[in-house]
């Protein structure tokens, strides 16, 4: 289950509770060329909302935040190599990191695709 925040951040949820974290593509081509991504440590804890991670383009530093509560389990060290692929293929191999267990109230409050894409359209 894949859901999407108005931060133009995503989480695909899976069964067990546990779930990958990225940004859009929306959110992607707004920022223009990524150069460097700070990655979040694992083990950490946040909560929805909180700063996940900065994002640096040609244009800006950008803040990345936490769609739902939980805590760090991996990071994407591909983006270390390749901030790139947040650009080529954010929610794909451009994933930032995985969480144990997204909290069910922080996703409840989530958009859906469709809504999603609707959310995109009306800021055009």
């Amino acid at each position: 289950m894949k859901k999407y925040s108005e931060e133009h951040q995503w989480i695909d949820v899976n069964e067990d509770g546990s779930a990958t974290v990225g940004i859009t593509k929306y959110a992607a081509d707004e920022l223009g060329e990524i150069t460097f991504i700070e990655l979040p440590t694992v083990g950490q804890a946040l909560k929805a909302k909180e700063q996940l991670c900065v994002v640096e383009s040609v244009k800006a530093a950008s803040d990345v935040f936490m769609p739902a509560s939980g805590t760090i389990t991996e990071v994407n060290t591909v983006l270390d190599r390749d901030p790139s692929a947040l650009n080529n293929d954010p929610e794909g191999i451009g994933w930032i990191c995985r969480i144990d267990k997204a909290d069910p109230a922080d996703l409840a409050a989530l958009m859906d695709e469709a809504a999603y894409q609707a959310f995109c359209k009306v800021g055009e």
